[in-house]
């Protein structure tokens, strides 16, 4: 009994999770080590005190789970509490509780295990404070440095010019301008520049009077209109024509507009952000956008990176994409393998952002485990990323590419360590690294057996 006792000790003084007993009394008669670390308290001064001395947590007067098990018999998990350290600092702790009993099935006590969360709070509340910010996923110094103007910017009533490239998340900036703006209660709408017949655009922008035109059957209200007091958000202003940048020009300069075939002008209260991807400088030179109107909307002017030049945001927004398909798809897929992570780490994603949100919806279609594989992504992914690697590294073999290569390596040194450890799949994995789940999928991968 003494050499069990002694098993038991150590046992419960390795774990990483702090552990302690009491009776009925709410005496403390076990604490491991880990507990010591926590709380600060030693084994000594821990024992025969009441539990409530040593945790003074916050719930040990009004709702002790302990006590809620002991009382009704029922484990309590993962429950959060602050507790009081012996430094007097507070430590946020998670709880599991369950009862004591002998032989006799006899209550004669409780347990209870916690473990610290404080750098898992820490954690959270920097992805909610720096990471996040109205929607916009990002903690990449550029797009921090953006995050630290979009309040000024939001709150005055200024033209705003954001570029970037297409699928950079130029709209999600735009809506977060107004969220943050007192326009905020109005109306945000969107218009695609390039997406719009040029002989439709006027009278999608100013509206239209009755007999205007052929099928003028009735008068109707444009975007800005309909905009009134809001935001109006033109993308790819790169593509309207001149014609219609003369009558944007002059809404901007004196906030009214003529709708089509009408005969007076209507006054307007609206904020003009717009968006391109192109050079509209380049576009001045030569003369395909106008030179006044550019120096007129350049007033306030955000420029966007392409998520190849923030590839520390990547991960965020996987695990963004992975939340928000879950939440679409009723699966219950975790994360993306390690192999998926370097590829896409690696990836050169002309599409920016909006490929990447692409690639993880595709993948959710094929994947019906936990974690998105390789063979999950597009084809046409894998394989433009190995004609840009062939591209760039014309010295390489043109039908094997390094990122081939890279698991050809693998291959052969997990069967050279299997081969190694007579094919016993538990030692090669430890030897590797990863869990002996992890070892069989890259097996079946591989086709090694």
């Amino acid at each position: 009994m003494d050499e069990q006792e002694n098993l038991s000790q150590v046992i419960l003084d390795n774990i990483t999770e702090g552990v302690f007993t009491v009776d009925l009394n709410w005496n403390i008669t076990f604490f491991n080590q880990a507990a010591e670390r926590i709380t600060g308290f030693k084994k000594e001064e821990a024992l025969n005190s009441k539990c409530y001395e040593i945790f003074k947590a916050n719930a040990c007067e009004s709702s002790c789970f302990l006590r809620e098990t002991m009382a009704v018999g029922r484990n309590i998990l993962n429950r959060r509490i602050n507790i009081t350290n012996k430094e007097g600092k507070v430590v946020p702790i998670s709880v599991n509780t369950s009862v004591l009993s002998d032989d006799k099935k006899k209550i004669i006590g409780g347990i209870e295990t916690f473990r610290d969360c404080h750098d898992i709070e820490l954690l959270q509340k920097q992805l909610k404070q720096s990471y996040t910010f109205h929607d916009i996923i990002g903690k990449s110094p550029k797009i921090r440095d953006i995050f630290s103007i979009l309040p000024n910017v939001a709150q005055s009533n200024s033209t705003v010019l954001i570029q970037g490239p297409s699928g950079s998340g130029k709209e999600v900036f735009a809506k977060a301008i107004h969220t943050l703006s007192k326009r905020e209660k109005n109306p945000f709408i969107a218009i695609n520049c390039g997406a719009i017949p040029h002989n439709l655009l006027e009278s999608e922008f100013f509206g239209h009077v009755r007999g205007a035109f052929t099928d003028a059957k009735n008068n109707k209200p444009g975007k800005f209109k309909l905009a009134e007091g809001g935001t109006i958000f033109l993308d790819e202003i790169g593509d309207l024509p001149l014609l219609l940048q003369v009558k944007l020009l002059r809404i901007i300069q004196e906030k009214e507009f003529e709708p089509v075939g009408g005969t007076r002008a209507y006054k307007t209260d609206v904020r003009i952000i717009l968006a391109t991807n192109k050079n509209l400088l380049e576009q001045v030179s030569e003369k395909r956008f106008r030179e006044d109107l550019y120096f007129r909307i350049n007033v306030v002017k955000l420029t966007l990176p392409s998520i190849s030049e923030r590839r520390e945001d990547i991960p965020l927004f996987i695990s963004h994409f992975i939340k928000m398909q879950n939440s679409i798809t009723n699966k219950k897929i975790e994360n993306v393998s390690e192999d998926v992570m370097h590829f896409l780490m690696q990836y050169s994603f002309p599409g920016n952002i909006r490929e990447l949100q692409n690639i993880i919806e595709y993948a959710f279609i094929l994947c019906n485990g936990s974690t998105i594989e390789m063979q999950h992504l597009p084809t046409e992914v894998v394989s433009l990323y190995h004609q840009n690697i062939n591209r760039d590294h014309p010295f390489l073999d043109n039908n094997i590419s390094c990122f081939t290569t890279f698991y050809q390596l693998e291959a052969e040194m997990i069967k050279k360590k299997l081969e190694r450890n007579k094919w016993n799949r538990k030692r090669t994995a430890e030897e590797l690294g990863i869990n002996p789940s992890t070892l069989w999928r890259k097996m079946q991968k591989y086709q090694i057996c």
